[in-house]
């Protein structure tokens, strides 16, 4: 298990380089996980009307990735300081499926970035009609409009005068009423569409440059596993 005589200083360096490099990998999965996990907890509510699954999808493989790259990191710095060839290569086999997978699921959020506008305006208009007959499109549209403090797809006319609660600004945490006389005072003026649009795109680029990033970085991993894997007797 040990290195030849004449390839002490170069395999030291690998060695050590490969422990630097996964520990920067396990930081960047940690790193990606949370923001997944925050995105799906803090964000989940506008998905009803996102018209895709783009989004979430990206979501759910990153949050995936990100705790399996962290796993196998660390994984990866043992089998560097231990020299165990078999744990070196089961590294480098993991961690190029997870690579592809990752980049993927960072594609996916740029993808989605690019075609949010028109998937999410079609599924807004069409599930709008259906705000009280569909008890989960009735929550991600009050969701989504108490949260971005928006109403309706351009504006509050797109309710037709059935204007929910939702759409009522709140002062002091009572909201005012807005369904009979809307004003700038009582009521969020701001469409969802162009709120939500821009909300998503911000979101969506932070996990795609998370999960393009933490790929990036695992090429070093792949590059420094096969090296020691080739160096070690």
């Amino acid at each position: 298990m040990g290195f030849g005589s004449e390839m002490d200083g170069c395999g030291q360096f690998v060695k050590y380089s490969m422990f630097a490099a996964n520990f920067v990998i396990f930081v960047g999965g940690i790193t990606v996980f949370g923001i997944g996990i925050w995105t799906l907890m803090d964000k989940s509510f506008i998905n009803e009307l996102l018209g895709t699954n783009l989004f979430m999808g990206a979501v759910y493989i990153l949050i995936a990735t990100g705790a399996l790259v962290s796993l196998i990191a660390f994984f990866g710095c043992l089998g560097a300081i231990k020299e165990i060839k078999c744990m070196l290569l089961t590294y480098f086999i993991i961690i190029l499926i997870i690579f592809v997978v990752m980049l993927v699921g960072g594609i996916l959020g740029y993808v989605f970035k690019e075609k949010v506008r028109y998937t999410m305006e079609q599924e807004m208009y069409s599930s709008i009609k259906f705000y009280n007959e569909k008890r989960n499109i009735r929550r991600a549209w009050d969701d989504t409009q108490e949260n971005l403090q928006c109403c309706g797809v351009t504006s509050y006319a797109d309710w037709k005068g059935n204007i929910p609660d939702s759409c009522c600004r709140e002062i002091e945490g009572k909201k005012i009423p807005c369904k009979n006389f809307q004003t700038q005072l009582n009521i969020y003026t701001d469409g969802c569409l162009n709120v939500t649009e821009i909300f998503v795109k911000d979101h969506a680029s932070i996990l795609g440059a998370a999960g393009i990033s933490v790929s990036c970085l695992m090429l070093f991993g792949l590059a420094f596993a096969f090296i020691l894997f080739k160096i070690i007797e």
